[in-house]
């Protein structure tokens, strides 16, 4: 089955000020087009390879860019226009999400400063994430490294700390791009994850 580049759920300077249009562009024309290319050919290379060695060797690249497109899709749901702008980016309304992030963090302002300085504790590339614990069925901050997907926790939230994901915005200056990011995290969608993922 061939994967596809999904469509953002809003034009790409709807997270602007906090991301600029050309880094929208640029990520999802881009970077999300080049994992998803990149894993259809792997899946064909896959299902054309005639021994366990050569299945082997794909395991990487399905792994990398597999994690990719399954990262990317999430994190452009994850965001929204901010409510300044009149949408629901960076608005934490009443219910189960609001609920949670208390009863595990104290509140959404200790959530963000323990999910910030874990993600700026990330070495290189990878991904910042606010997951349910299907176990505990409280909320639990990891990071992954690379493109490597979160598989221990159901994603609610996921950051991309690449740098192609705020360099041409915020230059070296991480702590700046995950302070704004904030102001465009879709908390609606990540109330939905929340439930379904309750329900396992």
């Amino acid at each position: 089955m061939s994967n596809t580049l999904p469509d953002l759920p809003y034009a790409y300077d709807g997270l602007e000020p906090y991301i600029s249009k050309q880094i929208m562009e640029l990520h999802h024309k881009k970077h999300h087009q080049t994992y998803v290319n990149a894993l259809n050919a792997a899946e064909a290379s896959y299902a054309k390879a005639a021994s366990p060695k050569e299945r082997i060797a794909l395991q990487a690249a399905l792994k990398f860019n597999g994690g990719g497109h399954i990262n990317h899709s999430l994190f452009w749901k994850n965001l929204a226009p901010s409510g300044e702008k009149g949408g629901k980016g960076g608005v934490l309304s009443e219910g189960p999400l609001k609920e949670a992030i208390v009863a595990s963090f104290g509140s959404l302002d200790n959530l963000k400063k323990e999910f910030n300085a874990a993600t700026l504790g990330i070495q290189g590339s990878g991904w910042g994430w606010l997951g349910l614990n299907p176990s505990t069925k409280r909320l639990e901050i990891a990071t992954t490294a690379n493109q490597d997907p979160l598989l221990t926790l159901v994603p609610l939230i996921g950051v991309d700390i690449w740098e192609h994901a705020f360099y041409l915005q915020y230059l070296n200056v991480k702590a700046d791009y995950l302070n704004a990011i904030w102001s465009v995290i879709n908390f609606d969608e990540a109330q939905i994850r929340l439930v379904e993922g309750s329900k396992l």
